[in-house]
């Protein structure tokens, strides 16, 4: 049985894989006629654009897209997304490490009370490193995001194309797919993949990346760190209350204060750095509303094959 697909690919400097990844879409069993290959280049320097144009030349199933300038993975991806023009999209990383063949799996469980089958991989390539850093802050954001299980979240997914209807046009320069998708359903499934090495180069997300991305994330699409943030400033002003208390007790009872200069530079600093902590959490919400009031797109489409 084949199904019409778009297939959403955010490039960044993997020009090498493109062609195989291409073609073993394309020699999906269940790749439909009408089916899809839309390429998004991400602001690369190096000849991507090039292979981009020459496989919608050899291919008519193959759309290129060439953005401005650099704007992240998610961004680029809402740019394919955006452009897909069937009914069912998937999105899939570049560097060939969800093997193409897995979506047949995907589209298996897309059931009629399912919107999104994400795919999680049995046993993860990646360093220790990376592996550790990554399932921190999927653990974290699943947290922001109200998902139940970290697992549901991945770069490669599958949905109902319709769900973009709710994404709404205006999103700034954060942009996560993730949470676009928290907020159109809850309808989830997962199934699980194989995850193979890179076929050529090297992640480009660092362990800085993955926390500005966590943190971009949470808190453009939930209130969960604003929640987490208001039981630090109560703990913080129980801790000084209690320990206001137990001076004053001391003195009364005992004759005795706590002194040291240690222990009051210690609470100082530590109340300071609280405030701060909040300070720059809802710089953060409020940094968001400003791109958004003033308009700034999330990307700006340069060039196009199919013009």
């Amino acid at each position: 049985m084949t199904i019409d697909l778009s297939v959403v690919i955010a490039t960044y400097r993997s020009p090498n894989t493109l062609p195989e990844l291409v073609s073993r879409l394309v020699s999906l069993p269940c790749w439909g006629e009408n089916s899809e290959i839309l390429l998004i280049d991400d602001g690369n320097g190096d000849n991507t654009w090039e292979v981009i144009h020459r496989l919608s030349q050899s291919c008519n199933q193959v759309k290129g897209f060439r953005l401005h300038q650099n704007v992240g993975q998610h961004a680029a991806i809402l740019c394919g997304i955006r452009h897909a023009a069937n009914l069912v999209t998937v999105t899939l990383d570049d560097d060939l490490q969800n093997p193409p063949e897995e979506i047949p799996k995907l589209l298996a469980s897309l059931t009629d009370d399912i919107d999104v089958v994400v795919g999680t991989p049995v046993s993860d390539s990646h360093s220790l490193y990376r592996r550790l850093t990554s399932r921190l802050s999927k653990a974290l954001l699943a947290r922001s995001l109200g998902y139940k299980d970290a697992a549901l979240i991945s770069p490669f997914r599958l949905f109902r194309t319709e769900l973009r209807e709710s994404f709404g046009m205006q999103l700034g320069r954060h942009v996560s797919i993730d949470a676009l998708l928290s907020l159109s359903t809850k309808r989830y499934s997962s199934v699980d993949v194989e995850h193979h090495e890179r076929a050529s180069g090297r992640s480009n997300y660092s362990f800085r990346k993955l926390l500005d991305f966590f943190l971009a994330t949470s808190t453009s699409a939930s209130v969960v760190p604003l929640q987490i943030a208001s039981r630090l400033g109560f703990l913080t002003l129980f801790v000084s209350l209690a320990l206001m208390a137990t001076t004053v007790v001391r003195r009364v009872l005992f004759g005795s204060v706590i002194t040291g200069f240690p222990f009051l530079a210690s609470l100082i600093a530590g109340t300071a750095g609280v405030q701060l902590l909040l300070l720059g959490l809802l710089g953060q919400y409020i940094g968001h509303m400003h791109y958004r009031l003033i308009g700034i797109p999330s990307y700006v489409v340069r060039d196009r094959t199919d013009q």
